[in-house]
């Protein structure tokens, strides 16, 4: 079997090929998708350091989630059928500044294989989306996602727009991405935070787990 780090090196090659074969190598000796989705990411997460350091541009970046994609599309028949009724309703988006989605991507489509029911922002979105949307749907979980160390700043700032429209005791947040690590969590006051999709939705299950027992 070809080795998970592979993976990462054909992202940094852009060799969509390459990538493709390393996959179905993986999934044809019965790697967990959910493994294999995570080496994918952190695949995207050294094509973003390239591009932080300006050794990559914004071509290969584009290059690269493309890539992504048609992975994740190869990847998404091998997960296990999702719940018969929806756990509960998430609302995602990628924070004001950032337009990177393949995190937010990949945590919306392990959701969706947990039986949620996800409510997808988009990207580059201010903290008005977030309340609005809030208000709209009346999630359980609001999930933040970034890839940028830049974009930490706006997480915080959205965490204190949703508190300061008196939405904070209505829902739980989970902040997600490749540059999120305890200090940075604790600056931007989330309910929880991860670098890890698969990690967020075990999450998400015991936050609604939690509002069961209340």
């Amino acid at each position: 079997m070809p080795s998970q780090e592979n993976i990462v090196d054909a992202f940094l090659y852009l060799d969509e090929t390459a990538t493709r074969q390393l996959v179905k190598s993986m999934l044809d000796a019965g790697v967990n998708p959910v493994e294999i989705m995570e080496e994918c990411r952190k695949g995207m997460l050294a094509v973003g350091e390239r591009f932080e350091r300006g050794e990559f541009f914004l071509s290969e970046m584009i290059m690269a989630a493309e890539i992504f994609k048609q992975v994740t599309e190869q990847i998404r028949p091998y997960f296990s059928g999702s719940a018969s009724e929806a756990r509960g309703k998430v609302v995602i988006g990628t924070v004001e500044g950032d337009i990177h989605d393949i995190g937010k991507n990949i945590f919306t489509a392990l959701l969706e294989v947990e039986g949620f029911e996800v409510v997808d922002i988009g990207v580059d979105a201010p903290p008005e989306r977030f309340i609005e949307a809030i208000r709209g749907h009346s999630p359980n979980i609001v999930g933040m996602s970034c890839l940028l160390s830049t974009s930490i700043e706006a997480m915080k700032n959205t965490v204190d727009a949703i508190a300061e429209a008196g939405l904070r005791d209505k829902t739980r947040i989970i902040v997600g991405g490749g540059r999120l690590e305890r200090h940075a969590a604790e600056y931007i006051k989330p309910d929880a935070y991860t670098d890890n999709a698969a990690q967020g939705v075990k999450m998400c299950i015991e936050f609604l787990r939690g509002e069961e027992n209340e």
